[in-house]
């Protein structure tokens, strides 16, 4: 699937303005091996590449050639042995042709381009590769030792490309917009089948049948876990049971490449506890204050500096903390229980354009990201909102045993956390809720058809699955 021809034109032109001069070599990604070289991974074309082109098939580059106005795509047409074995698909001349390209060359013909691009003194722009097959090949083309690669990446190219994906189109928008539903769809299925004595791989299954069944497959690993405290918990073992809360962070992916990114987090028997409900208010309310303060023009910083004042006020109003608001966050009270960032931009990648470094992304010259204060450094978004961008808001608590006691072993911040009440929820495990959101002309837009978080809206669900 790819949109029209003109698209990806349009983008090409407008990226060539926004570069000097000089030639722009753009990776595809190829094949990966499992366990052999014919049993692969599934193949997933690089997020840029089919920014650009649109081609979803293994093994392609790009040069845009910025001075002659000239563009060519690199790979082999298909021999009689892979025609044997994967019958006639298209030819690379038609795939090229979709994407407005009306010049294709082998593969083995990319080296003499860049050779002599290079002997003129014409810059070559390449962004900084993430997979190794690539940095090995991009060093065999241009002679950069394999560990200087990023660092002799174009930034030129970098903020080119991050400026024009960032800003998504209706179109994006539209096929973003299909990865939440079905995204909805697969939360869904999650809250209706739970009970406790399922195992948790059962429903990350049945999560991922219904992201492959709209078509596409997961934007990113599942996590579903009855230890939500694990920020990135991608362990299936436990079994439920009553009492427990379940954290689902699950996504679809498009068959464009197109991601959604949401989180539920739900009871595992028929209903909350009482500590529960507590707990999951204080983030629901951080979730919706913070969506309303999003519009153009405002730093993502404020805004999740405002979740974490949410937060703290939420954690005050249950006993766990103490104190001034504003100072306990200023002096990082809040990150013995929220540890990560409020949001990150999403569109082609779950966490979007990251490969190309969070500094450029999320961040701007003017704006440095803070790489060392606990709960800032794992903000990938700072910058001021622009219409057009398409973001996450996921606030949430997290109980971190191992965290708590270091804190409390240390005096940690006495002064604003009550840890003889921070004990009662030492196995809590943690709460998360997310909304994928559209910024607008005028505000904001929650991606998608509704999906449940209320307390009473989840219970309802919950009740379906007796």
């Amino acid at each position: 699937m790819m949109f029209s021809t003109r698209t990806y034109q349009s983008r090409r032109e407008a990226l060539q303005k926004n570069v000097s001069s000089g030639i722009i070599l753009l990776m595809g990604n190829g094949e990966a091996p499992i366990n052999f070289k014919d049993n692969t991974y599934p193949f997933r074309q690089d997020s840029t590449f089919l920014y650009y082109f649109g081609i979803a098939t293994p093994g392609l580059a790009a040069v845009i050639d910025i001075d002659e106005d000239h563009t060519t795509i690199f790979g082999d047409e298909m021999t009689i042995d892979d025609i044997i074995w994967m019958g006639r698909l298209e030819t690379l001349k038609e795939k090229a042709s979709k994407a407005g390209v009306t010049h294709t060359r082998p593969t083995n013909a990319l080296a003499a381009v860049l050779l002599q691009a290079m002997q003129d003194g014409r810059p070559v722009h390449f962004l900084p590769p993430y997979r190794h097959a690539n940095s090995i090949r991009l060093s065999h083309l241009t002679g950069i030792a394999i560990e200087q690669l990023s660092e002799s990446a174009s930034v030129a190219l970098i903020k080119a490309v991050v400026a024009q994906r960032a800003v998504k189109s209706e179109e994006e928008v539209a096929e973003i917009e299909r990865a939440v539903n079905t995204s909805v769809n697969m939360h869904l299925t999650a809250m209706r089948l739970a009970k406790p004595g399922m195992t948790e791989q059962q429903l990350a299954a049945a999560v991922q049948h219904v992201a492959q069944q709209g078509g596409g497959t997961l934007a990113y690993p599942t996590i579903l876990s009855v230890r939500g405290e694990v920020l990135h918990n991608h362990y299936h073992g436990n079994v439920l049971q009553e009492g427990d809360l379940v954290l689902n962070d699950s996504g679809a992916e498009t068959a464009m490449g197109y991601a959604g990114d949401l989180t539920r987090t739900f009871p595992a028997g028929k209903t909350f506890t009482t500590l529960q409900k507590e707990a999951y208010q204080v983030v629901l309310n951080a979730l919706e204050s913070a969506t309303a303060a999003l519009k153009p023009g405002v730093a993502y910083l404020d805004i999740h500096l405002h979740a974490c004042r949410m937060l703290t006020e939420g954690l005050k109003a249950i006993g766990l903390m103490r104190g001034d608001t504003d100072e306990a966050v200023a002096a990082g009270a809040h990150t013995l229980f929220f540890q990560c960032g409020t949001g990150h931009m999403m569109g082609l990648d779950v966490h979007d354009m990251e490969d190309l470094g969070e500094q450029y992304v999320g961040y701007t010259d003017n704006l440095r990201k803070d790489t060392n204060t606990f709960g800032l450094k794992s903000l990938r978004l700072g910058k001021e909102l622009e219409a057009g961008y398409v973001l996450t808001v996921e606030p949430g608590l997290y109980f971190i045993p191992e965290l708590i006691d270091r804190w409390k072993a240390e005096n940690e911040l006495v002064q604003f956390i009550d840890y003889e009440k921070v004990e009662a929820f030492r196995n809590f495990g943690g709460i998360r809720v997310e909304d994928d959101i559209l910024i607008t002309r005028d505000g904001r837009r929650i991606l998608g058809k509704p999906l449940v978080k209320t307390v009473t809206e989840i219970e309802g669900i919950r009740a379906e699955a007796w």
